[in-house]
């Protein structure tokens, strides 16, 4: 029955229902007056996982490290004196010292900067070279998407590990540069592979092909309508591929063809200090567990974040 408050009076004295009380209630419904987005519920339900925010908090902390290690240690990771060598933790030096007498607590605050930094440096190539290539195979389609395909399972082919120690045995320099290029050649290619079947998936959908009947280009159709709408699970994989580099780098480091002593980097401190776990476990210990935690911290958001993307779950 309809509520005459919503009623109003025409000029033939009839009446109808007032136009504006389903736009109203439209807008009482969305809370904000603005229709939800898969981005808006995406955020709120990771405020509300408590495994994300400790995951982020995690990070942050990691983060701050590589930035800023001043703000955690005064002490010079590369002042050392032998005289101190695998010297157990005492007040003030909360992870005693290295096989060279350094401060262990430093070399573990700075071992976060090259860590981090080539898994940033790494993860961001691949994720514009093997979103590009996707983008660009899935949307055209044909004898592109045929050979941009093999080009990609001629590198899926390959051994990741066996393929990075290839690449470093090319190269002179063991840095942050040469290491992660290492990271980017043999790691697009899951990218590549993820974005093409989102592109494929959308570029028959009603949206673009209305896009295309008025007259957008193929650029603007890739970039302005399926980029925006295929990157979310290009973005949850790069979260997790942010841990996996890490992991990558110290596992390079160990095996003694990635970063080199002295250099501080988790990878070194497990590399130098493998043999003495029977008498100084504590010297594993330190650089095993902030490693394992930045790594999970990447895995764990990684999840988050895909489960506050996934739209069967809103």
């Amino acid at each position: 029955m309809t509520d005459p408050s919503s009623m109003t009076t025409g000029a033939t004295g009839t009446t109808a229902p007032d136009a504006g009380a389903g736009a109203d209630d439209a807008v009482a419904a969305s809370g904000s007056g603005k229709p939800s987005s898969l981005w808006g519920d995406a955020r709120k339900r990771l405020v509300r996982s408590p495994v994300f925010m400790l995951s982020l908090l995690y990070l942050l902390v990691v983060t701050s490290m590589a930035v800023a290690p001043k703000l955690w240690t005064r002490q010079d990771p590369f002042d050392c004196s032998i005289s101190l060598s695998r010297q157990p933790p005492t007040d003030g030096h909360p992870f005693g010292y290295n096989l060279l007498g350094c401060d262990y607590y430093a070399h573990a605050i700075y071992g976060a900067r090259p860590s981090l930094s080539i898994a940033l440096v790494a993860t961001a190539a691949v994720v514009l070279i093997g979103g590009t290539i996707g983008l660009l195979s899935g949307f055209f389609g044909g004898w592109l998407d045929a050979i941009l395909s093999r080009i990609t399972d001629i590198f899926l082919s390959l051994p990741f590990l066996l393929g990075a120690l290839v690449v470093l045995a090319m190269v002179s320099a063991r840095n942050i540069w040469t290491v992660a290029l290492a990271l980017i050649v043999l790691g697009w290619t899951t990218i590549a592979r993820i974005m093409r079947g989102s592109v494929i998936e959308a570029r028959n959908l009603d949206y673009v092909q209305a896009a295309r009947a008025l007259g957008a280009t193929n650029g603007r159709i890739m970039f302005r309508h399926i980029l925006p709408n295929t990157i979310a699970p290009v973005l949850v994989y790069a979260t997790i591929m942010l841990g996996s580099f890490v992991a990558a780098e110290a596992t390079l480091t160990y095996l003694g063809v990635g970063l080199q002593p002295p250099a501080a980097s988790w990878g070194v401190m497990i590399n130098m200090h493998q043999v003495y776990f029977d008498t100084d476990p504590w010297l594993l210990f330190f650089p095993v567990g902030l490693l394992v935690g930045t790594v999970l911290s990447f895995i764990l958001a990684g999840d988050a974040l895909r489960d506050a993307l996934d739209p069967k779950l809103q």
